[in-house]
């Protein structure tokens, strides 16, 4: 059965395999972006039928809403939406302003929540739909190097299923996707962000921006794959809440979860002491 998705930061990275992805499935797709001439060029090869190209900074409240009524006059409705948008504010917590923080949320947090607003209506009128959330192997736990990135993926999978929950009674799932590292621009001087302080005491220790660089483009995930794997779960009558994509995000982030629990059962005895007698 076709769909329509729709998809945020469609113009290239892991956002545009999606959408190529699903356009080979035979679904149609509601590619998004912040300037329409990137876009353009991105699917010049596209059918019109099968696509419909819309501006839309997930910054603004105002442009979301649009953008997903613009998505409705076109195909009628909203099956699958992909918030894929985003980006990376990289460097120890002390180095970045509070400006730069406000942006990497105004982005990657408050960006998500204002089209997730939008199209919940549209999938509640339909009493169907299915919401992916890209998350971050740094949603789910922390990296030296990346604290304010983390933070706003950390309130992602927070969002994600919180809203899950309260959703289900519509018909409509919500997938927090946990990519590894994947082949694509993240870590291109375009997409990715540096703090700009100096703070004493931190010398050369953790992740520097010459490693990040070397990286680049070398990492092992296939995002084609990636947009293969997410059109089969959109095809699943039960699909997972969170889905690591990559053996290194089921590595690391295995690893961490059964760190997690052994320090759980190391305080237990203190943690049950906390309760009270009645």
């Amino acid at each position: 059965m076709s769909q329509v998705w729709f998809i945020t930061g469609a113009g290239r990275g892991i956002g545009a395999h999606i959408a190529r992805a699903a356009l080979q499935a035979g679904h149609r797709v509601v590619a998004t972006g912040r300037k329409l001439a990137p876009l353009r060029e991105a699917y010049a090869d596209v059918a019109p039928e099968s696509i419909a190209l819309v501006e839309l900074d997930v910054a603004s409240e105002a442009q979301a809403e649009q953008a997903v009524q613009t998505a409705v006059e076109r195909f009628g409705r909203i099956d699958v939406l992909v918030n894929n948008a985003g980006y990376g504010q990289l460097g120890y917590f002390e180095e970045i302003s509070a400006d730069a923080i406000e942006r990497q949320f105004a982005t990657n947090v408050f960006g998500l929540m204002h089209v997730l607003r939008a199209t919940l209506p549209v999938m509640r009128r339909q009493r169907a739909g299915h919401v992916f959330n890209l998350s971050s192997i740094g949603g789910a736990l922390g990296f030296e190097g990346s604290s304010v990135y983390c933070a706003s993926k950390f309130a992602v999978e927070g969002l994600s299923a919180s809203v899950a929950l309260e959703v289900a009674r519509f018909g409509i799932k919500v997938t927090v996707v946990e990519p590894g590292f994947f082949r694509t621009d993240f870590l291109d001087n375009s997409s990715i962000r540096y703090g700009d302080r100096a703070p004493d005491g931190y010398g050369d220790a953790g992740p520097s921006r010459d490693i990040y660089e070397g990286y680049n483009h070398r990492q092992a995930g296939d995002p084609a794959k990636l947009g293969a794997a997410l059109v089969q779960l959109a095809g699943m009558a039960a699909p997972p809440k969170q889905f690591l994509a990559g053996s290194d995000a089921l590595a690391i982030v295995g690893e961490a979860l059964q760190g997690r629990l052994d320090e759980m059962r190391t305080f237990a005895d203190l943690s049950r002491s906390t309760d009270g007698v009645f």
